[in-house]
């Protein structure tokens, strides 16, 4: 496993109490960030706080723009400036066909996935350009490159991820700012609460390696986009798809 030197940093992950968003947070901390874990749940981010050196347990709803604002204030005020930012949060939401899908339930996706993505990159962007550094890792999803049938609104947020990154990512390749994300295949979370065994048993099935990602494995690439080593890379796309992606 390869380490990074994250001394000095202030990292954000959304989503940080567990699943990749927690692996993730457990990386940039033993790297020596300083880590400020925001999540919706705020018991399960004050458990992932405690088991760090140094972290701060936000609770957000990275739907809520005002919300976001606040978590931000809150972090700066606590550990400073943030550097890098790990877009974790985000739901899966039901399985149902476009003719079948509610209305409130599609829109509710993508103010979580895809409008959360906006909120919480657009507040940290300011302070990474005034100090000219920051690395934003955002996490699409396969879906959002191929099209899950039964989850329009997940695949269709995810692919918004993508293409706000791309853009975010040019706006900012002037500087030493990267912006960037990636596409994994279902890794075994509690985002499967959400959703039907016979969907689950689908996307096991369009992975060739047989078996679901391990949310260790999304860390390794993740802190290496989050890392001073990533200093050219911007506005891609990495896939973490076990031989699923096409393109």
């Amino acid at each position: 496993m390869n380490n990074y030197d994250f001394t000095g940093r202030v990292a954000v992950v959304t989503g940080g109490a567990q699943g990749i968003g927690g692996a993730v947070a457990d990386r940039l901390a033993a790297g020596g960030a300083k880590v400020a874990i925001w999540d919706v749940d705020l018991d399960l981010a004050k458990e992932k706080a405690a088991s760090l050196d140094v972290a701060h347990p936000v609770k957000v709803d990275i739907a809520d723009f005002a919300g976001v604002e606040a978590a931000h204030a809150e972090t700066v005020e606590a550990l400073g400036g943030v550097d890098i930012l790990v877009n974790s949060a985000g739901v899966a939401g039901m399985n149902a066909t476009v003719a079948d899908y509610p209305v409130d339930e599609f829109h509710r996706i993508c103010a979580i996935n895809l409008l959360g993505t906006f909120h919480v990159n657009k507040v940290v962007v300011a302070g990474m350009r005034e100090r000219d550094y920051g690395r934003i890792v955002n996490i699409a999803s396969i879906a959002g490159k191929e099209g899950n049938p039964n989850a329009s609104a997940y695949s269709a947020s995810k692919a918004g991820v993508i293409g706000f990154t791309k853009s975010l990512g040019k706006e900012l390749a002037a500087q030493n700012i990267s912006v960037n994300c990636v596409t994994p295949a279902a890794a075994r979370t509690r985002i499967f609460d959400q959703m039907k065994q016979e969907f689950i048993d689908y996307m096991l099935s369009k992975i060739p390696r047989g078996r679901f990602l391990e949310v260790e494995e999304a860390a390794n690439m993740i802190v290496w986009l989050a890392s001073a080593e990533n200093s050219f890379t911007t506005a891609g796309v990495f896939d973490l798809s076990g031989g699923r992606a096409t393109y």
